[in-house]
């Protein structure tokens, strides 16, 4: 057998070492307080049926796109899922991707030239961070949400006449659950002639009307330069999209080399970014929808926190994605586990997912979860801490 490089291999003994050792888990039976389908769509029939339904009502009964996009894989459906999607998010075109990576990596290695600057929030998502790293441009992170650090850095750089300033945050970040302030952003972005991009991945489907998002509730949508979209969360579906102006779209089609040089999505998934899409048009909070149960839930789990007083472990969020600090590996990955053990799948987040110090329990909450599940979780993590 060809011998394994050491160097390797010695990575691999470290991280079992810290006890951050990642293996793949199977599936089971616990109440699910961990995964992105905040909406249960990944499971909703009326979707899958609707899928099957497009895909018969278009002719597509394709099982591969066949090629990328610039050569055969451009099926009819991308046409119609995309102008559907800029018409819901309030956006001139819309560019799907084949993943929220594939997104973020193609958008800041293809977007931000030579010249240019980066400024993105310490917390930003890895997928955001790699595309930076590809990127030509200088890139500088400032504190977690805070307009003024990011003011304080941006004083120290000399940049050139034709230069452009990139600012990068995300509505709800992944592994805090918390958001930033976006109309200050927008409006300092908007005032200095400087292109905000946002990360929208945990927002859709949770927030605004319909589930639209943070930047529409909050009428940001002629600020921002750019919005990604994932529909792996609360649309329980697979790819990504990116938000902006007609000439975006067409730099990316042109210079986007995670678009360009792919595969594109089967016809299959297309159709079930459209029935996804379709189903949000029927969301409604202030009826017995799946928006209103989450919403409902995310403040039963924030008032339990508060009346267990247990809010001095618990991040600030008003999101669906709520984290509990267990400082170390070990004693976050034991509470875990005697929290699985009783019937419930919540995951520790380790170092250095996160930094050391700050490893967490996330519970991600979701339309299906009762409140005798929320009640009886708290009320056991309340023992366990």
């Amino acid at each position: 057998m060809h011998k394994f490089p050491l160097k390797l291999e010695k990575s691999l003994e470290n991280r079992k070492q810290q006890n951050a050792f990642r293996e793949l888990g199977s599936s089971n039976n616990l109440i699910d307080f961990s995964s992105n389908d905040y909406l249960g769509f990944a499971g909703n029939s009326e979707i899958f049926a609707k899928t099957q339904k497009i895909l018969e009502e278009n002719n597509t009964l394709l099982n591969g796109a066949t090629g990328s996009r610039l050569l055969s894989g451009n099926h009819k459906l991308f046409p119609i899922a995309e102008k559907q999607i800029a018409e819901f998010h309030n956006a001139e075109e819309a560019l799907i991707f084949n993943s929220g990576y594939d997104a973020n990596i193609g958008f800041f290695s293809a977007i931000p030239q030579k010249g240019d600057f980066i400024f993105y929030d310490e917390l930003v998502h890895a997928s955001i961070r790699d595309g930076i790293k590809m990127s030509n441009a200088k890139a500088y992170k400032f504190k977690h949400n805070d307009l003024e650090d990011l003011q304080k850095k941006l004083k120290i750089i000399t940049s050139e006449a034709n230069s452009e300033i990139y600012i990068v945050t995300e509505s709800v970040f992944s592994m805090d659950g918390d958001t930033p302030d976006l109309k200050a952003f927008a409006n300092f972005s908007e005032g200095n002639n400087y292109h905000l991009v946002v990360d929208e991945a945990h927002v859709v489907g949770i927030f605004g009307e319909n589930g639209r998002g943070l930047i529409q509730d909050l009428k940001l949508e002629n600020k921002v330069f750019a919005r990604i979209v994932t529909f792996g969360k609360a649309l329980g579906v697979h790819g990504a999209v990116i938000l902006g102006s007609e000439l975006l779209i067409q730099y990316l089609v042109n210079f986007c080399r995670s678009f360009i040089y792919t595969t594109a999505l089967s016809p299959h998934s297309v159709a079930s970014i459209l029935a996804a899409y379709q189903s949000m048009e029927q969301l409604d909070a202030t009826k017995n929808s799946e928006l209103k149960k989450l919403q409902e839930n995310i403040l039963l789990f924030k008032s339990e926190v508060k009346r267990l007083k247990l809010q001095q472990y618990f991040i600030n969020s008003h999101s669906a994605i709520h984290c509990c600090i267990v400082s170390g590996n070990n004693e976050v990955k034991n509470i875990a586990k005697q929290i699985q053990n009783k019937g419930f799948n919540v995951k520790p987040i380790l170092s250095p997912t996160v930094p050391i110090g700050k490893e967490r329990l996330r519970f991600c909450l979701h339309s299906f979860n009762s409140k005798e599940e929320i009640i009886s979780l708290l009320g056991l993590l309340k023992t366990l801490i």
